[in-house]
């Protein structure tokens, strides 16, 4: 396959989701991506249809993983064509999205993203100009190099292109960037804490500093106990925003 469709293939794949659909979810996606290849083929129609019905499937996985499991695919169907022999793609297809879906859950939605939205939203508040831009800056090129780099891998390795999956070791990862986060928000807290800013907390009383760090000690046992940080992050939010209701109305 010549490199002009490999590339097509891949900037296809960036647009896996904008035909999901609640019946079979990105299963038009997939397809679309890979009609580069059966065009490179020049099938006859009959073909064509076959290769094209297997991949309208069933089909879920991460948006930033899919690219790694199309660029499998795309290996396989053309190992399949070149040796005749009986591949069942459909099935590899459907190993991979599991686990891929799980590790990009874990590490981009449940790690990466609040993180870099944190960090945002302190620099935003401190009156940085850059605090969009440093979003930018921390996420985008994780994704994208994820995507690039998995489909690249994939496409050479075919099924054994989650060794490189592997070998990134997101979970861990993402453990750490939770810890990260953990002490971002407490260093947000002592700054908050020493200038006067937290309308709900006397902070002129030692006594309530002492609270509000035992707070954040507090997720932190959480974190370790196995709570989802974000389930945190949205009950803080919760909890402040109906302290924020009592007060004006008060």
């Amino acid at each position: 396959m010549n490199k002009a469709t490999v590339i097509t293939i891949f900037l296809r794949s960036l647009f896996i989701h904008t035909t999901l659909n609640y019946r079979r979810m990105q299963n038009l996606g997939f397809a679309m991506s890979i009609i580069p290849l059966v065009r490179q083929w020049q099938k006859q129609n009959k073909d064509v249809k076959e290769i094209l019905l297997r991949h309208l499937q069933m089909f879920n996985t991460h948006p930033y993983f899919s690219a790694a499991i199309i660029g499998s695919i795309v290996r396989l169907e053309l190992d399949y064509a070149d040796s005749g022999a009986v591949l069942d793609t459909v099935a590899v297809k459907q190993s991979l999205a599991g686990p891929y879906a799980a590790i990009g859950d874990i590490f981009f939605w449940g790690a990466l993203k609040p993180f870099a939205t944190v960090l945002a939203v302190t620099l935003a508040y401190a009156g940085l100009i850059i605090a969009p831009l440093a979003f930018l800056l921390i996420y985008t090129p994780a994704h994208v190099w994820v995507r690039f780099k998995g489909f690249i891998e994939s496409y050479r390795r075919g099924k054994q292109g989650i060794e490189f999956i592997s070998i990134m070791d997101l979970p861990r990862t993402a453990v750490r960037i939770r810890l990260s986060l953990m002490l971002i928000l407490a260093g947000l807290l002592y700054w908050l804490l020493q200038i006067g800013q937290v309308p709900f907390i006397n902070t002129s009383g030692i006594l309530m500093k002492l609270v509000a760090m035992s707070v954040v000690l507090i997720c932190f046992w959480l974190v370790n106990k196995g709570i989802s940080q974000v389930y945190i992050l949205y009950s803080a939010a919760a909890i402040f925003l109906f302290i924020s209701w009592k007060e004006l109305l008060n």
